[in-house]
């Protein structure tokens, strides 16, 4: 029998074999999850903002895209996963305050999106499917045995990538 396991904001959980992992609430909030398909073992991010180095005395590094995905990466390589073998796929990043602006501050869920591509591009680590982008909320599961990333949003179905 499999574990669902629970992933917060601003928090990473890894896994392995028949478990998954989960994280509710994905606005502007970018899920990022990465597996290496040869030993099944994965992870999923729930990072809320694209840059640590804009806020001062954060100690919460899976907040940020540019470290939270570096932490997770090492992560999974110390449990055996190869980084050479790593593919990600990545969901959120929605603009959920829809005609706003064009304010940098308003779109975060974009720059969320631009900073988790560009770190895992720097990891050299292939993105297969996205869905990321509009202006509603997802839950995210991912099953690193077989790299299921299933999306579900109100109102819309069910998408597996």
């Amino acid at each position: 029998m499999s574990n669902i396991i629970k992933v917060g904001m601003a928090d990473w959980k890894t896994c392995q074999g028949e478990d998954g992992v989960i994280t509710v609430g994905l606005g502007s909030c970018v899920g990022i999850a990465i597996r290496d398909p040869r030993t099944g073992i994965g992870g999923l991010a729930h990072i809320m903002l694209p840059d640590s180095t804009e806020i001062h005395n954060n100690s919460n590094r899976p907040k940020f895209a540019d470290t939270g995905i570096t932490d997770m990466v090492e992560a999974l390589t110390r449990m055996g996963a190869s980084r050479f073998r790593m593919v990600a796929k990545i969901a959120g990043g929605a603009q959920m305050f829809a005609g706003v602006g064009k304010n940098d501050a308003i779109r975060v869920g974009e720059r969320n999106v631009l900073a988790s591509k560009k770190k895992l591009m720097e990891l050299r680590i292939p993105i297969l499917a996205e869905d990321t982008g509009s202006t509603y909320g997802r839950t995210v599961i991912f099953y690193p045995k077989n790299g299921d990333f299933h999306i579900r949003s109100i109102g819309l179905p069910e998408k597996i990538i």
